[in-house]
C-alpha cells in the first residue's frame, strides 16, 4: 500500500467510527418506542428536518452518476435539479397536509395512512409490498456507491465488497439503535463536508484544469454544443418531452416516498415543513458542481470509459491523499445517510402493517397500543430494517446488475402509489377497489412498457403513462360504485377535510 493510500485509508476508517459515534450518540436519553424510532416521536425541529431531507436528495449519484451523466449525456441531467425544486414547491402543500393526517391518527408510514383512509389492512400491506420492491434496489445502488467512492478515495487499496460489507454494518448500527434521529444526526456531519467539498471544487476544478469558469463555458459551447442542447449526447432520445415529462412525474412521486414521508412525519408542526420546503431547493445549487465537474472531464480524461469516475478521475491524480480522502468520505456519507433511511422505513412498513397488529384502522379496534406490543413492533420493524439490508447487501456482492436493473424503474413504480396515498386523502369517495385497481394496471403498463423497450414512449416517461392509466381506472371505478351512505365510521373529520385543512394552513 502506497503512503498516499494508507493516509486515505486511514482518514476513511476514523470517518467511519466518528459516523457510528454520532448516530448512536444521538439517542441518548431518548424514548425507546416505535414512534420515536421511526419518526422522531415527530419531534425534530426545522434544522434537523432539513438537515435530514438534504441528505436523503444528495446521494452517491450525486457524486458519481450526476457527474457520469454530464460527462456522457449532458443537459438531460438538469432533469435532477428540475424535479427535485418542484417537488419541494409540491411538498409545500402536501407536506402539512400528509403530517397532518398521519399525526391526528398517530401513523408512521404510507402503509399506515392508506390503510387507515380505506379502512383496509390488505390495502396497507400492498403498498408496503409495493413500495418495497421499489426501495430494496435504492439500497443497493447506495451500497455499490460506496463502494466505487471508497474504491477510488483509497487508490484501489480498500475493494469494492469490502467497502460495500463496511457501508451496510455503518449505517445498520446507528440505524437499528437510533432510528431517523441518528440519520438526521449524521447528516448534519456528512452536510458540513458535502458543502465544503463542492465548494472547493468549484473553485479548484475549472481553474487546476481549464481557465477559469469563463475558459470552461467558451469551450463548452464552441467545442461541445451537442453536451448543451436536447436531446444532448447520445443520450437515447432524452429530448424535451421526456425532460418535462420525468419533471412532471417526479415532482409528484417524491412527495409520497417512503423516506420522504418519514421525513415529514418526524416534525414537529406543519410549519416546519413549509419553511423546509422554501429551504431545500436552494440546497440542490450544489448538484451544478459535480454536473460542471463532469463536464471539464470530457476535456481532460475524453476517452474515460466509466464515467461515474468523472470525478474521482480528476482529483485522485491531481489532490494530496488528504483531500482526496475528505472528499471520499462526503461521498461514503452521502450514500450512507439515504441508505439508512430506506432501511428504516422499509422495517416501519412492515414490522407495523404486514408483520404487527396494524394500526388500528378499524374503527371497533382500540386506539394506540399497549407498551409491550409497541416494543414488539419496534422489534418486528427492526428486524426488517436488517433483512432489508443484508438483501441489498447481498445483490451488490452476488448479483451487481439484477436489482441495480430495478432502480430505473423505481420512481415510475412508486408513482402508482400517488391515488392510494395522496389523491385518497383528498377524495372521500375513491374506494380500496377503485385504488387498487389504479395501482395494479398502472403497474402492469409501467412493466409492459418497460420489456417492451418502448420506455419512452415517443419521449414521454413511461411512468406518466402508467399513472394515467392509473388515474382513469381509479376514476372509473369510483364514479361507477355507488355514493357511501355517510361519513366513514372513523375518528373526527374524514382524511378529504383533514388534507384540505392542512394544505390550507391550520395548525
Amino acid at each position: 500500500m502506497t503512503s498516499s493510500a494508507a493516509i486515505a485509508t486511514t482518514i476513511f476508517g476514523l470517518a467511519m467510527v466518528a459516523t457510528i459515534a454520532v448516530g448512536l450518540l444521538s439517542a441518548r436519553g431518548r424514548d425507546k418506542g416505535l414512534a420515536e424510532w421511526s419518526v422522531s416521536s415527530r419531534g425534530l425541529g426545522m434544522l434537523f428536518i432539513w438537515l435530514l431531507m438534504a441528505g436523503e436528495t444528495y446521494t452517491s449519484f450525486s457524486f458519481l452518476g450526476t457527474a457520469g451523466w454530464s460527462f456522457s449525456f449532458g443537459v438531460p441531467i438538469l432533469y435532477l435539479v428540475a424535479y427535485l425544486t418542484t417537488g419541494f414547491a409540491v411538498a409545500y402543500v402536501v407536506g402539512p397536509a400528509l403530517w397532518t393526517y398521519a399525526s391526528r391518527h398517530r401513523l408512521i408510514s404510507i402503509a399506515d395512512m392508506a390503510e387507515h383512509r380505506f379502512r383496509s389492512r390488505p390495502l396497507g400491506m400492498l403498498v408496503a409490498v409495493v413500495a418495497t420492491v421499489f426501495i430494496v434496489p435504492y439500497i443497493q445502488v447506495q451500497i455499490q456507491g460506496m463502494g466505487v467512492v471508497v474504491n477510488a478515495m483509497t487508490y484501489g487499496s480498500v475493494d469494492l465488497r469490502v467497502a460495500a460489507v463496511i457501508s451496510f454494518v455503518v449505517a445498520e448500527v446507528f440505524i437499528l439503535v437510533s432510528g431517523l434521529r441518528g440519520s438526521a444526526w449524521v447528516s448534519a456531519l456528512k452536510d458540513v463536508l458535502v458543502i465544503a467539498v463542492v465548494v472547493f471544487l468549484a473553485v479548484y476544478v475549472p481553474l487546476h484544469f481549464v481557465d477559469g469558469l469563463g475558459d470552461f463555458m467558451h469551450r463548452m459551447v464552441t467545442e461541445k454544443p451537442e453536451w448543451l442542447t436536447f436531446p444532448g449526447h447520445d443520450s437515447g432520445g432524452l429530448d424535451g418531452t421526456w425532460f418535462v415529462t420525468t419533471l412532471l412525474l417526479n415532482a409528484v412521486t417524491i412527495t409520497v416516498v417512503p423516506t420522504t414521508v418519514a421525513g415529514y412525519l418526524s416534525a414537529k408542526s406543519p410549519n416546519a415543513l413549509r419553511s423546509n420546503a422554501i429551504l431545500l431547493p436552494w440546497y440542490q445549487l450544489l448538484l451544478f458542481i459535480p454536473m460542471m465537474v463532469g463536464a471539464t472531464a470530457l476535456f481532460v480524461v475524453p476517452g474515460l470509459k466509466n464515467p461515474d469516475l468523472a470525478l474521482f478521475s480528476l482529483v485522485t491524480d491531481a489532490l494530496p491523499a488528504p483531500l482526496v480522502a475528505v472528499i471520499g468520505v462526503a461521498g461514503a456519507l452521502s450514500a450512507i445517510v439515504p441508505m439508512s433511511v430506506f432501511m428504516l422505513a422499509i422495517g416501519t412498513m412492515w414490522g407495523r402493517t404486514l408483520l404487527g397488529g396494524g394500526n388500528g384502522a378499524d374503527p371497533r379496534s382500540r386506539s394506540g397500543s399497549a407498551p409491550a406490543d409497541d416494543m414488539r413492533t419496534k422489534k418486528l420493524s427492526q428486524l426488517v430494517c436488517l433483512l432489508a439490508g443484508l438483501l441489498a447487501l447481498a445483490g451488490s456482492l452476488f448479483f451487481p446488475n439484477t436489482l441495480v436493473q430495478l432502480s430505473v424503474l423505481s420512481y415510475e413504480g412508486l408513482a402508482q402509489l400517488v391515488p392510494a396515498v395522496l389523491l385518497a386523502l383528498y377524495w372521500r369517495r375513491m374506494p380500496a377497489v377503485g385504488a387498487v385497481a389504479g395501482m395494479l394496471v398502472g403497474l402492469a403498463v409501467m412493466t409492459a412498457l418497460w420489456a417492451t423497450g418502448n420506455d419512452p414512449w415517443n419521449g414521454v416517461n413511461g411512468g406518466i403513462i402508467a399513472l394515467a392509466a392509473n388515474l382513469a381506472v381509479t376514476g372509473a371505478v369510483t364514479w361507477l360504485r355507488p355514493a357511501p351512505a355517510g361519513p366513514p365510521a372513523a375518528s373526527g373529520r374524514d382524511g378529504a377535510a383533514e388534507a384540505a385543512s392542512a394544505a390550507g394552513g391550520a395548525p
